[in-house]
């Protein structure tokens, strides 16, 4: 099962960009994302049955993850973008439902998209 994300660009501080991601089942689904020389890190996820969008800290307040089943897309909406933004944004998917204590860990999500770059500029 192929994740494609899309959305990504050079946007300036303060900035607003929104990436998309098509699956096949988008159920349970994450995006993470990783700067240069840096571990990939948890940004958001959403999982069957549950009404909460878990976000990190990082992120909260400034980022949105949005699911639309009928179209199995997700979307993340960022607004107020920073420099330290800066990274490839992979969205992942799980097949079954993943724990909440895991869902901040990539080893927890099967499938993962190509990533679509993100740069913001200072």
């Amino acid at each position: 099962v192929q994740l494609q994300a899309s959305g990504g660009g050079l946007v300036q501080a303060g900035g607003s960009l929104r990436l998309s991601c098509a699956a096949s089942d988008v159920a349970n689904m994450a995006w993470f994302r990783q700067a240069p020389g840096k571990e990939r890190e948890f940004v958001a996820a959403v999982r069957r049955g549950d009404t909460n969008t878990y976000y990190a800290d990082s992120v909260k307040g400034r980022f949105t993850m949005s699911r639309d089943m009928a179209e199995n897309t997700v979307r993340l909406q960022m607004h107020s973008l920073k420099p330290e933004d800066t990274a490839v944004y992979y969205c992942a998917r799980k097949v079954n439902r993943p724990i909440s204590s895991a869902l901040r860990s990539a080893s927890t999500w099967d499938v993962w998209g190509q990533g679509t770059q993100v740069t913001v500029s200072s």
